[in-house]
């Protein structure tokens, strides 16, 4: 009776916090809300005269007044910038293309027919969290392709197709920095942690792999938390789908069909073959800049591949199972795939002005700087100042959308002053990536915020920031107990974070 009593409890909270987030204006309408509030605020903390050092460049930080005649002119002479150049409008735009043509031919569903039949229902949810995760090793796909599949998946086995979504979301977001593999974040972050240990000691390096280990456990960690949340919280919660979104079933496949995946198979086995010549020789011609495999193209620009193999594969399947008849259908396809995204277009153009509006007001820059100051003072042990630090870059992140940003502006604060206090670059590398991570999923300033709404719309007209805050914070808050607490007990142990990386530095000039 007191589980279901506390569960009813619990239920109500999260309905409450719906309730609350829906009743404000349309997504677009609040964006714009809090863009206006940010003109005033940074008009008010100019002529309050708010200001801070930079800790990594000693450059003063004062507030920008976008209310003088200068923010005025950058807000009109940048707006049609801020818009087209807001990152994830090119990249869903260019990822739509392909996909429409996969989904317009039948491949999609041909391929979610044939995954289901042969995986397990109770391995599905594991499955979605589990996929999330490891999408991030690559780009944007798991936001551009992982959430929506996720959706139609849950959706074809009769289950609340928004309960996979935000399954597919926990994974693709709340666990970022998680993976089995080595992804793009990885050495960027480690980039900027040699910069701030060197501060202290000229000759540390701290490597991709640093915090390796440690991120493969946790990949486990948070996709069984992920399955977790999403079939005792989520689930229970949303109840039955009743929309009108008719559902995919699950059938059998035809013999056109099966021939249709045959050569998708073989396309993806050339796209392979293309791939491992670009990329294992030396020099090879898809190897970066610095002929490293971790820059390349085929990573860093992994939308465009996105949008070459989805529409290869997919006009390849309409032709050979006969959903194609001519070239104007695969147009078509395309064109279907972005009537789906108007709404997507409205909202980005206000969510994008905010964002750089207060980029540019320095305001989410003095919280950082204000809160690390804070937090820096606090003289506590290591396991207290781990627990402090990763809430303190939870709540950063609220604020500040990027992870190479956030980490700019604080590491060489919190690295130096681990190092001081005998801890490594790599374990201070380790507290903020899960902090950054666990509230990517209710944080308005993450890039893709705004299309997971749009993504809940298809099934909920009704679904705003409110419904998306409220299905999320589950995941928030048990990814950041769970997450934690195996760092604690990492802590506890002894283990290395990663390759010859552990937690301990020895410091040759101590503090005294």
């Amino acid at each position: 009776m007191a589980g279901k009593k506390g569960k009813k409890f619990s239920d109500r909270i999260f309905g409450a916090i719906e309730k609350a987030g829906n009743a404000l204006p349309h997504p677009a309408a609040l964006f714009g809300i809090f863009g206006l509030i940010t003109i005033l605020v940074s008009a008010a903390g100019h002529y309050l005269n708010w200001e801070g050092v930079n800790p990594s460049t000693g450059e003063s930080i004062r507030v920008v007044n976008l209310m003088s005649k200068e923010g005025l002119h950058r807000i009109l002479l940048e707006m049609v910038n801020n818009y087209t150049g807001f990152a994830p409008l090119g990249i869903v735009m260019v990822a739509m293309l392909g996909i429409g043509v996969a989904e317009s031919s039948g491949l999609i569903k041909a391929a979610i027919n044939a995954l289901l039949l042969k995986t397990p229902r109770n391995l599905v949810t594991f499955m979605i969290v589990t996929a999330g995760i490891l999408s991030n090793v690559a780009s944007d796909l798991g936001y551009i392709l992982i959430i929506p599949l996720a959706g139609l998946i849950f959706h074809s086995l009769g289950r609340h197709p928004v309960a996979g979504m935000s399954a597919a979301f926990a994974g693709v977001s709340g666990g970022f920095s998680a993976n089995l593999l080595i992804g793009t974040i990885d050495p960027l972050l480690a980039g900027l942690s040699t910069e701030a240990a060197r501060i202290i000691d000229p000759d540390y390096y701290v490597t991709p792999t640093a915090n390796y280990y440690f991120m493969a456990v946790s990949t486990l960690i948070i996709a069984a938390a992920g399955t977790w949340v999403t079939r005792a919280w989520i689930e229970p919660r949303l109840g039955n789908y009743t929309g009108d979104v008719e559902q995919e079933p699950i059938e059998d496949l035809s013999a056109a069909e099966k021939k249709g995946l045959k050569w998708v198979l073989l396309t993806l086995f050339m796209w392979i073959l293309i791939f491992c010549a670009g990329l294992i020789p030396d020099n090879g011609f898809l190897r970066g800049p610095d002929n490293t495999v971790i820059h390349s193209p085929l990573l860093k620009g992994f939308i465009a591949i996105l949008f070459l193999v989805a529409s290869s594969c997919g006009i390849v399947y309409g032709f050979i199972a006969g959903t194609y008849r001519k070239h104007g259908d695969v147009y078509s396809g395309m064109a279907v795939s972005f009537k789906g995204m108007v709404a997507f277009l409205v909202l980005v153009f206000f969510a994008a002005q905010f964002v750089a509006w207060f980029r540019w007001s320095n305001l989410g820059l003095l919280i950082a700087i204000k809160g690390a100051a804070i937090l820096k003072d606090i003289d506590l042990g290591l396991i207290p100042i781990v627990i402090l630090f990763t809430i303190f870059s939870g709540f950063i992140n609220m604020f500040m959308g990027s992870a190479s940003a956030k980490w700019a502006l604080i590491g060489p604060v919190f690295i130096p002053m681990f190092m001081l206090l005998g801890y490594s670059p790599e374990l201070s590398q380790a507290v903020f990536r899960i902090g950054d991570s666990v509230t990517n999923v209710i944080s308005p300033m993450m890039s893709f915020f705004a299309l997971i709404i749009v993504y809940y719309q298809k099934y909920d007209e009704k679904a705003g920031i409110g419904t998306l805050i409220a299905t999320m914070l589950p995941y928030s808050i048990v990814f950041f107990i769970a997450w934690t607490m195996l760092l604690v007990v990492w802590i506890l142990l002894g283990i290395p974070l990663g390759p010859e990386a552990g937690l301990y530095y020895a410091n040759p000039s101590p503090m005294e």
